[in-house]
């Protein structure tokens, strides 16, 4: 069974918009695929093991904080190895993330 999410609007970062612009470039996900959405403003990854009328179904393999880019095992009530709906229209890009911020981290 999945566990209900009620993922954040994507916004400027939705794959449906993005892909309005070339829709060529849009293919529908399949088993393996990886997709990522928001949540609570974590990042979730999921991966993908069917797809069916516009929603994905699949494991959550990611829950990636928004203040500092760290991995997380939980996040609210979502937690790794959950499997979970995710809407075509709930996908986002992945943030942009500044690469000084890594360099900084690595160097402690």
């Amino acid at each position: 069974m999945h566990k209900h999410v009620d993922w954040d609007d994507p916004g400027a970062d939705s794959v449906i918009r993005h892909f309005e612009r070339d829709p060529a470039g849009y293919a529908a996900p399949g088993p393996g695929d990886i997709l990522s959405a928001r949540h609570e403003g974590a990042t979730v990854r999921v991966r993908v093991e069917a797809y069916v009328e516009g929603t994905s179904i699949g494991e959550v393999v990611a829950l990636i904080s928004a203040d500092n880019g760290r991995r997380m095992k939980s996040h609210g009530k979502l937690a790794l190895g959950d499997t979970v709906r995710l809407p075509d229209a709930s996908r986002a890009l992945e943030p942009q993330r500044d690469p000084r911020e890594d360099d900084s981290e690595a160097r402690g």
